[in-house]
């Protein structure tokens, strides 16, 4: 497995995983819409902590600099 996510592609996904934890803990976000979006925040950390998207192999992105 070959990273495919840099640096900024990284800290968006974080950041936006964080907010979503936030207006969930807060009750700002509630219902199905939060069941959503935690598991997508839970998909987000876990690929910024591995650098590594599975959907970018498709469709051959990197967002990672060339060496």
């Amino acid at each position: 497995m070959q990273t495919n996510m840099g640096l900024i592609d990284r800290i968006i996904r974080i950041v936006l995983a964080v907010v979503v934890g936030i207006f969930i803990l807060t009750g700002q976000l509630t219902g199905v819409a939060a069941v959503i979006l935690g598991i997508l925040a839970v998909v987000f950390l876990l690929t910024s902590a591995v650098a590594f998207c599975p959907l970018y192999v498709p469709f051959h992105i990197s967002t990672k600099k060339k060496e």
